[in-house]
């Protein structure tokens, strides 16, 4: 589980990180965005991150100023699967500290419901690369002390192996080469 961002918010020897869980939908309407998603997942597992995927719904939108109608994607279910299984691990006990990965201010009432229930549980938020912290979130999970802001340097450096395996051996996804890591700048002292 040493893979992904989540793992520099989890400070060892204190804390150990138990399992991951990632909440998607796939828009399977869009093929080559599929295809790499469900890739993706495949990786995730192989590591040992557990997907809980949602759905997307058409729903009609219209414009205000013309009346033109289009259908939109809108993605369902993924709030609610993350508010139960961070209420359900608070209710099994299956955690001490939550991290939250996400800016939606849709999830601060459950983790106000969390901390209300179960005072013991802590819940950092962590605000995912170039966002900012929802301020709902930040209130609910008690202010700057429970949350940090990610950063792009974690995510460089949690990357994916090149090739994701399988406990079996197989390989299970590649990662494309517009995802490598930056390669490191020479320092300019050694350009002279």
């Amino acid at each position: 589980m040493g893979h992904g961002p989540w793992a520099f918010f989890v400070p060892p020897p204190e804390l150990q990180l138990d399992r991951v869980y990632y909440f998607s939908a796939y828009a399977t309407w869009r093929p080559d965005a599929y295809r790499r998603h469900r890739e993706y997942t495949k990786a995730l597992r192989a590591v040992g991150v557990t997907p809980i995927l949602g759905r997307f719904k058409l729903k009609d939108r219209r414009c205000r100023r013309c009346g033109y109608i289009w259908q939109h994607h809108e993605e369902k279910e993924t709030d609610v699967n993350i508010a139960l299984h961070l209420l359900l691990g608070a209710v099994k006990d299956t955690y001490d500290r939550a991290l939250l990965i996400s800016g939606d201010s849709d999830l601060a009432p459950a983790v106000e419901m969390v901390k209300k229930e179960y005072p013991n549980k802590n819940i950092r938020i962590v605000s995912p690369v170039g966002r900012a912290y929802s301020m709902d979130l930040y209130r609910a999970a008690g202010g700057r002390r429970h949350c940090r802001q990610m950063k792009l340097l974690h995510v460089e450096r949690s990357l994916l192996d090149r090739q994701v395996e399988d406990p079996s051996g197989k390989v299970v996804a590649v990662r494309p080469r517009r995802y490598d890591p930056p390669k490191e700048q020479p320092d300019a002292a050694e350009d002279r």
